[in-house]
């Protein structure tokens, strides 16, 4: 294993944010550890200009958590920190409570796989203070990066249609992890497979691959390279055609495509990866039905994202399987989600929750107060109408009206016959999991439901429909309530 992944799974305490650890210590001294808090795990704006994201890595998130603790080792190099002062970042009592720390708090969360939209939770953490602090960020490391990659890849997957995408991006994903947790993410989000080995075993994805330029470079020429690979794969033969003259290249897989065929075997296809792809695989495509190979494939990769597949299918590209790589896993256009955790509501010792609200200059960072929940809706059609966000304090009930938080003239009711669902399920109770872990198979086939069950015009590329999304009319009351007192009680300006 790579030495930065041994350190993650070896010591999980310190797969955080410096100060995550002082505010830990700072709760502890102050005598608040015992305080109860909630954090809401959102994300601001939808990614690539896009109408929704793809939930993505829960299920990592959660080892972590049932791992989280602290070595001796880990303990031994905190106290090796050092202030401004030059003294000991952190107290001997601090360091001896990390020594039996265990995550013990509960988190709710949409399952992975899910269709989520800007401004509602999507993970919430209840418990103990430092519990729910010391998480938040392995919980947005995990969770806004493969939430990221995955609805690329569904993109990418709609821009294809019926056509198999192959994940090809190890090679430029950002490091050993991120090259992983891109596999893993890009399959939930529709890819038929990866050509991470790796990922692979890990997480039984389907490899695939081809051969790279420097194979036919090796030989003195292309047909002796293609000779030699179909005598050493007589049946896994795709073979890479641009690397002198993409036409010729084709003409001679064609040749070596009957030699197999002669001899029992079959020529799975081409990869190109340069040049006009539309007109080279149109052409490729005639050169191989001529040879009498109609079942061979056109595979096409170079540089490829959803916007560029959709302008070879108006081409008639004949590409019959797309490889993905670095747009794909890099997250091309968009290199961060900007999911944020919030805290939302504290309860102290033997009282009830108190509603907190974090204010902003712009609208769209001032925070919904209270332990929240996310309902549903769906229309008579049982295709989602709309998102609401509530205070599980107060669950909606009955007809119920959403409001838009951004522009509180815009409001969105739902009849109380109307079937909703809660989107956060229980996962994890006590620091202890709840939820059964599902395969990521089962993950992907769960994502496909859930895109297919939304209207095409919220999955289009450019202008989407905005998807309503919420707070419901009480929780959004009390919103501005709050609001309101905390600007009020803030020092006026000096003059």
């Amino acid at each position: 294993m790579h030495a930065d992944l041994r350190a993650t799974v070896a010591s999980p305490g310190l797969y955080t944010d410096l100060y995550q650890l002082t505010m830990a210590q700072g709760y502890v001294l102050a005598g608040v550890a015992d305080t109860h808090a909630s954090f809401s795990l959102a994300f601001r704006e939808n990614p690539f200009g896009g109408g929704y994201a793809l939930a993505c890595g829960l299920e990592q998130a959660l080892d972590y958590l049932e791992s989280l603790r602290f070595s001796a080792d880990d303990i031994a190099y905190l106290a090796t920190l050092t202030g401004n002062d030059a003294r000991p970042l952190f107290a001997p009592e601090f360091l001896d409570y990390l020594e039996s720390f265990r995550f013990d708090a509960d988190v709710d969360a949409v399952l992975e796989g899910t269709v989520v939209f800007a401004n509602a939770p999507i993970l919430r953490v209840t418990g103990p203070i430092v519990s729910c602090q010391l998480v938040e960020t392995a919980l947005l490391n995990t969770i806004n990066f493969q939430t990221l990659v995955a609805t690329k890849a569904a993109r990418v997957c709609e821009a294809a249609g019926e056509d198999p995408v192959i994940e090809f991006g190890l090679r430029r994903a950002q490091g050993p992890d991120g090259g992983l947790s891109a596999s893993r993410a890009a399959y939930v989000g529709g890819c038929a497979g990866t050509s991470n080995v790796l990922a692979g075993r890990v997480h039984g994805i389907p490899v695939a691959g081809t051969h790279a330029h420097s194979w036919v470079m090796l030989f003195d020429t292309e047909r002796e390279a293609f000779d030699a690979y179909a005598a050493a794969m007589p049946n896994n033969c795709t073979f890479l055609v641009d690397t002198y003259d993409t036409i010729e290249g084709v003409a001679l897989a064609a040749e070596e495509g009957v030699r197999l065929q002669e001899q029992g075997h079959a020529l799975i296809g081409v990869r190109i990866d340069s040049g006009d792809l539309a007109w080279l695989s149109r052409e490729a495509r005639r050169i191989l039905d001529e040879a009498g190979l109609p079942g061979a494939k056109i595979v096409a990769s170079n540089e490829l994202d959803e916007h560029l597949i959709a302008s070879l299918k108006d081409q008639d590209a004949a590409i019959d399987v797309w490889g993905v790589g670095t747009k794909l896993v890099t997250a091309y256009e968009q290199p961060a989600l900007g999911g944020v955790y919030k805290l939302t509501a504290v309860r102290k010792p033997g009282a009830e929750w108190e509603p907190r609200v974090k204010l902003s200059e712009q609208i769209g960072k001032v925070t919904t107060p209270g332990v929240l929940g996310v309902r549903r809706y769906l229309d008579e059609d049982g295709h989602p109408a709309g998102d609401m966000v509530y205070d599980t304090a107060s669950p909606p009930h009955g007809d119920v009206v959403m409001v838009d938080p951004a522009d509180p003239t815009r409001r969105k009711r739902f009849a109380k016959s109307q079937h909703a669902e809660e989107l956060l399920a229980p996962v994890v109770r006590g620091g202890r999991r709840v939820h059964e872990a599902s395969s990521l198979q089962e993950t992907a086939e769960r994502a496909r439901r859930q895109l297919a069950a939304f209207d095409p015009s919220v999955r289009r590329f450019l202008n989407p429909h905005s998807y309503p999304v919420g707070l419901e009319r009480g929780a959004h009351a009390v919103r501005t309530k709050l609001v309101v007192l905390a600007r009020s009680q803030q020092r006026p300006e000096r003059k």
